[in-house]
């Protein structure tokens, strides 16, 4: 046996990952001994709010922007549905831009608000790898100036980059409005916000380390928008509600660590990828890799999305994994359990007799997971072929 049967192997990291005992740690006192509401202005509240405002500072200066440009809000998907809806709404925009490939928080938002006659909606084109073609990105922008574009840096299914400045060059020369879903890609990929041309980004704590519930939106100072919740003052008038605040301190937390141990953590991911990707060329014939997964170039370190060849075993290739006790995905972990199949893959035209699998990598990841996994895998084909 190369590793114990008793313990899991966890490579779904780009659903959620394994929080952090630092952060843990650092959300502990704001739990118990530090209850106090943040809206209150009695001593117990003051001290509240400012650890609150302390986290907005971290956030603010590892991200390279000013506290009064980042908001918390409940996570990434309310961070897209703010920067997405209120954008619309504040500035009076009448069309949009998207690709096929997004995150639901994203296409299902810009689908809805179209059948509701608000926008009107066009995707632009994709290549065969799954990379969005800025040719066409600029044809939709020239017919269509003032438009609202949402075009994610790291995709959560095949981990193909965008080219954010590339992107953001073309939305300033048409006026456009530019949000990106960020949510794979913060406290993995370092963000300067002071240079990166983009007028809303979103992150996700539970991506990188640190409590699920929480997350942040950055509103660049060329953007003004309304408030998408209601109710209070909190979040300086932007978003009502009590805030959450040892989500907040463990948000801050583990970007905090994220940035401090980046580089190290970068290289022990890229490796445990890199060993994933020859395994499985090594063990299984036709083994292919959906979008640009492979590429360590152009895609998420932290993501490798695996085509296997077509067999008996694909339908239940997932729930295989879960007997040998590797914990894996189809797809977007925000769909797990859905018959609907991958918008992603359907987009790239996979084939579906395939038996396709992401498997998402992260800090507390080892090599002989990685050989596990790969040697699971490897028998599960050479059975179904012998």
């Amino acid at each position: 046996m190369i590793r114990s049967v008793a313990d899991r192997v966890y490579l779904d990291n780009a659903a959620t990952t394994r929080i952090s005992p630092e952060v843990i740690e650092a959300m502990l006192p704001w739990m118990t001994e530090q209850y106090g509401n943040p809206s209150s202005i009695h001593g117990h509240g003051r001290v509240v709010k400012s650890a609150i405002e302390q986290a907005r500072k971290t956030v603010a200066g590892l991200l390279n922007t000013s506290p009064s440009q980042i908001f918390f809000t409940s996570g990434g998907t309310e961070a897209d549905n703010t920067a997405i809806t209120c954008s619309i709404d504040t500035y009076g925009l009448t069309h949009a831009i998207t690709s096929p490939l997004e995150h639901h928080a994203v296409l299902h938002t810009l689908e809805y608000l179209a059948k509701a006659g608000k926008i009107k909606l066009s995707l632009v084109n994709i290549d065969e790898k799954g990379h969005v073609d800025l040719n066409h990105l600029e044809e939709l922008l020239r017919t269509n100036p003032r438009s609202l574009v949402s075009l994610m840096h790291g995709n959560n299914e095949i981990g193909n980059l965008l080219d954010l400045n590339a992107a953001g060059d073309l939305c300033g020369q048409y006026d456009a409005i530019f949000h990106s879903d960020t949510v794979q890609t913060v406290g993995h990929l370092r963000h300067d916000l002071k240079q990166l041309k983009t007028h809303f980004i979103v992150g996700a704590a539970h991506k990188f380390n640190g409590p699920k519930g929480v997350g942040f939106l950055y509103v660049s100072g060329e953007a003004k928008i309304h408030p998408y919740i209601h109710g209070g003052a909190q979040e300086r008038n932007m978003r009502g509600g009590t805030e959450n605040v040892y989500g907040i301190v463990g948000l801050a937390k583990a970007l905090e660590i994220a940035y401090r141990d980046m580089d190290t953590h970068r290289a022990h991911i890229e490796h445990l990828k890199k060993r994933m990707i020859a395994g499985l060329r090594e063990k299984i014939e036709d083994v292919r890799f959906n979008g640009d997964s492979e590429n360590m170039e152009r895609s998420n370190y932290t993501v490798l999305n695996v085509s296997l060849p077509p067999s008996d075993i694909s339908d239940m290739l997932l729930f295989n994994l879960d007997i040998a006790k590797i914990s894996a995905s189809g797809g977007s972990a925000c769909s797990s359990g859905s018959e609907v199949g991958s918008h992603v893959l359907g987009a790239l035209g996979v084939a579906p007799d395939r038996g396709n699998v992401r498997f998402s990598f992260g800090k507390y990841n080892t090599e002989a997971e990685i050989d596990y996994a790969v040697n699971t895998v490897a028998e599960m084909y050479k059975t179904v072929t012998a």
